[in-house]
């Protein structure tokens, strides 16, 4: 990938994007066509073109920051760079337990899954204690697979990354937005991330505890219509905020996009939203401002009997 920089030539990209007479068909003029670009929530953002690497957009993309669960894309790779035996059947233990953010799991202490099945479940839904178990059954242990992990993002080229756990759950886990778009670029060679991390849901029925458990994607964008993804993952702790990192098809070509640190639940699928219109459209949608929220009739029926009660005590 070629170096970015926090600037892009909107004009070059529209320029493939579209040919002049669809400019003119979209009723676009030649300042909205040189427009600086979409409304992002995100800290820091890239989108850069698929298959020529060239950047479209850029903000802060040097800067680096904590990047939560988006390190399980990493988690992955070096697993099956092992060839490890997928089917494999692994056990949650007590080291498994997120003592550091003290975030909850569906897989309980004693659950048996196939190495798959862990794989599926940390890609498509985050699951934290499937990502601690693979890097505990990688071979040499834990510390062997963070080795793996930093050695793997130097090779890569991503030289402000740094992985210390399987997981994300460190603030310690850092990089960049350049850095993640390679990140992103090496997981789409890999069909397993593809399939697994754009699963809608899963099914997983633990062999030891007999429980069967129900898993959803943690993109609400896989299941919305106009989206095509091949590769996704999200990730958030209070100290990188809500990420995402996507390769999706946008405006008929395919496009890498990186979302770090914005703040709120629904922002960086806000922000991807106005991305896609922003290169389909040209549109440069405004970022909703947030709504007061007013205090419901019940409240304030409530707030006013207490007064009432208390003003009777009071007698």
């Amino acid at each position: 990938m070629k170096k970015l920089t926090g600037v892009f030539d909107f004009s070059r990209f529209f320029a493939v994007a579209v040919t002049g007479t669809a400019v003119v068909a979209l009723g676009l003029s030649l300042a909205a066509v040189r427009a600086s670009g979409p409304n992002l929530v995100s800290q820091a953002a890239l989108i850069v073109d698929a298959k020529s690497g060239e950047p479209i957009f850029a903000k802060n993309s040097n800067h680096v920051t904590p990047i939560a669960s988006i390190t399980k894309l990493m988690t992955a790779m070096v697993v099956i760079d092992a060839d490890l035996f997928l089917d494999e059947k692994l056990t949650v233990e007590m080291d498994d337990l997120d003592f550091l953010k003290g975030s909850r799991s569906k897989l309980s202490i004693g659950t048996v899954l196939t190495r798959r099945e862990m794989l599926q479940l940390a890609l498509m839904s985050s699951e934290n204690r499937a990502a601690s178990s693979l890097g505990r059954h990688f071979p040499g242990g834990l510390e062997a697979a963070i080795r793996a992990m930093n050695a793997k993002a130097k090779a890569l080229g991503m030289e402000h990354t740094r992985f210390v756990d399987t997981t994300g759950l460190s603030p310690q886990n850092v990089s960049t937005a350049r850095d993640l778009a390679t990140l992103v670029t090496a997981a789409n060679q890999y069909p397993l991330i593809q399939s697994f991390s754009t699963q809608r849901e899963q099914y997983v029925t633990s062999e030891a505890t007999g429980r069967t458990l129900h898993y959803g994607n943690s993109n609400g964008l896989i299941k919305t219509d106009g989206w095509d993804i091949s590769v996704q993952k999200t990730g958030f702790i209070s100290e990188a905020g809500r990420c995402v990192v996507m390769l999706a098809k946008i405006a008929q070509r395919p496009v890498i996009l990186v979302l770090l640190d914005s703040v709120g639940k629904f922002s960086r699928i806000g922000d991807a939203q106005r991305i896609k219109t922003w290169m389909e459209t040209g549109e440069i949608l405004e970022i909703p401002k947030p709504v007061a929220q007013k205090k419901t009739k019940s409240k304030r029926s409530t707030k006013a009997s207490g007064k009432a009660i208390a003003k009777k005590r009071r007698r």
